[in-house]
């Protein structure tokens, strides 16, 4: 519900501020006093476009306006607000607008700058404006399907066909991924199988790169090898060398003794004891170098350890940069084979399921298809009613729910054209909505319309709530609705807009009195002379009592003689519901 409305240099408008009744408010006035104004404002802060030019010519920089809306918890507005990262406090929503006369406009909510799609989304499920160049919003098929949608179908029937229609599309998807990576899959697997041909024909170990690139070195050495461990052992222990004389390991020991034969601890002890841990130390030096190792590996081992190493050198030139990752390229690639080449089955699979999930969408499509053609047939009978009591007897809107030709034509609103037709007269012929009628038509068209939508929606056990897509909680806006009406036509028109605003807020724009009088609030838009300047500028002022009278009278005959003015109070107060 819109709880305020706040202007600033938007057109002849300085500043003015609406707090508009919760059901009915009327907004009236002289022709060209600027209540169209108070329109743009709305479509400014629903994130609509304002032209420059209708900015303020008093030397104001920009123009700015500012709805505040109450919003309930489970609301859509709410939802998308917060979607968007907007913090709502005590259920007040903040629509802000601020377009300067060059350069780019201002969009924010609650205080947070948010882009104008932002709100124009929020605003989308607030605010409903009827005007003459707003009545294209339901011209096309997507909205008439959806407004039909939102006033009879049943929740759970929209979400049972929009679970099929999911299950359908994840299932195409994958199937279609699949088809197309057919040949791509084939030239994996045959490049898969190769490769791991490759590998397990070498079935190399790990830590066996290095370990034979360490004996072709010993084997490429060794003759110097040889010579430096002969000369090392040579002077280290030449016993090992059959030779007699006395080696370093030799003498060492005859150290130790000489020093254990002093027979004191300090020092010399202590460097007895250091000189056996250096003698134990080149004792294991001895043993390492008198170990054979490798010493029988001869010119055929090289040989053959340099065409294993030319091997693996190319396994790891393809899949390394270390044996280890060729190895763990090689489990990776068995796992992907194994999936490759299952790739076959699991389309056969997504065949059969696919074929499961189109029966089921088509089934889903049908029940949503029968229950569109029932609150189809209802709500255009209910329309009907309603045009005959705004003077437009004869009128007849047809809404019109056909299944498309081609069975497998389905996409995510189910197989059905959705069209309202309208036929303005008796023998006309039957056009689409929007290129059938006149303004002030399409106007009573589209009250007629809400009313009907909101008389079956009260049919409904458990009438649907905003967040189950229900055009339900928005503040309608009417616009022209009373052109070319009057007399006891006009006061049906009022009378309907009232009972409306039982249901939701309304606020109507009209020049007839028969329209305002049923209002529960009225406002006036007038045209001021600043004295101090000469300068003229539109006031909004609300009325009640008297000047409410005295606006009521003006309407009906132009002035406020003590007839109209009698008229005006006899008209409000024969203006109520019952």
């Amino acid at each position: 519900m819109l709880e305020e409305l706040e202007v600033r240099g938007l057109g002849p408008i300085r500043d003015a501020v609406i707090n508009p009744d919760s059901g009915m408010t009327a907004i009236t006035g002289e022709t060209g006093a600027g209540k169209s104004m108070l329109l743009d404002a709305i479509r400014l802060v629903s994130g609509g476009r304002v032209d420059s030019a209708r900015l303020s010519t008093d030397g104001s920089t920009d123009c700015w306006a500012q709805a505040v809306f109450h919003v309930d918890d489970d609301s859509q507005a709410r939802a998308e607000a917060e979607q968007a990262g907007v913090d709502i406090q005590d259920g007040e929503l903040f629509l802000t607008r601020t377009v300067p006369s060059s350069g780019r406009s201002r969009a924010m909510l609650c205080g947070r700058t948010v882009p104008r799609a932002v709100l124009s989304k929020v605003a989308s499920s607030l605010v409903v404006i009827h005007g003459q160049s707003d009545q294209l919003r339901i011209a096309s098929s997507a909205r008439q399907r959806e407004f039909l949608d939102s006033v009879g179908v049943d929740p759970e029937t929209l979400r049972s066909y929009a679970d099929a229609w999911n299950a359908f599309r994840q299932v195409d998807e994958e199937l279609s991924r699949l088809r197309g990576q057919q040949a791509e899959s084939r030239q994996r697997a045959d490049y898969l199988r190769d490769s791991l041909s490759r590998i397990d024909r070498v079935n190399p170990t790990a830590g066996e790169y290095e370990e034979l690139r360490d004996r072709r070195t010993r084997i490429e050495h060794a003759a110097a090898i040889a010579q430096g461990v002969s000369g090392a052992l040579s002077v280290l222990d030449p016993s090992q060398m059959d030779e007699d004389e006395p080696g370093v390991v030799d003498l060492m020991g005859r150290a130790v003794q000489s020093l254990r034969s002093i027979r004191m601890e300090k020092p010399f002890g202590e460097l007895a004891d250091r000189l056996e841990d250096v003698s134990r130390e080149v004792s294991d030096v001895v043993f390492v170098l008198s170990d054979p190792g490798d010493a029988e590996d001869g010119e055929g081992d090289l040989d053959a350890i340099n065409s294993r190493i030319h091997q693996i050198d190319d396994l790891i030139q393809r899949w390394g940069p270390t044996i280890e990752d060729v190895l763990a390229w090689r489990d990776r690639a068995r796992l992907e084979l194994e999936d490759v080449d299952a790739s076959p089955e699991r389309i056969e699979r997504l065949e059969a399921q696919m074929h499961d999930a189109a029966d089921r969408v088509k089934g889903a499509a049908d029940r949503l298809s029968l229950e569109r053609s029932r609150v189809a047939e209802a709500l255009s009978s209910m329309v009907d009613g309603e045009l005959e009591s705004l003077a437009m007897a004869g009128s007849h809107l047809r809404i019109s729910v056909a299944a498309r030709e081609d069975p497998d034509d389905v996409d995510s609103t189910g197989h059905d054209d959705v069209g309202f037709l309208f036929t303005p007269y008796p023998g006309a012929d039957e056009l689409p909505l929007g290129s059938s009628a006149s303004g002030g038509e399409l106007s009573r068209l589209m009250l007629a319309l809400e009313l009907s939508a909101v008389s079956y929606r009260s049919t409904v056990e458990g009438r649907r709530s905003s967040s189950d897509g229900a055009y339900g909680s928005c503040t309608y806006i009417f616009d022209e609705i009373d052109a070319g009406v009057g007399g006891r036509a006009a006061a049906e028109l009022g009378r309907r807009l009232a009972r409306l605003a039982r249901e939701e807020q309304v606020i109507v724009v009209t020049h007839l009195a028969q329209v305002a009088s049923w209002a529960d609030a009225q406002v006036v838009v007038r045209k001021g002379v600043d004295t101090s300047d000469g300068s003229t500028s539109t006031v909004v002022e609300p009325l009640d009592g008297d000047r409410r009278v005295s606006e009521v009278a003006r309407m009906l005959s132009g002035d406020e003689s003590d007839a109209s003015l009698a008229h005006a109070r006899e008209l409000l107060s024969s203006s109520v519901l019952r």
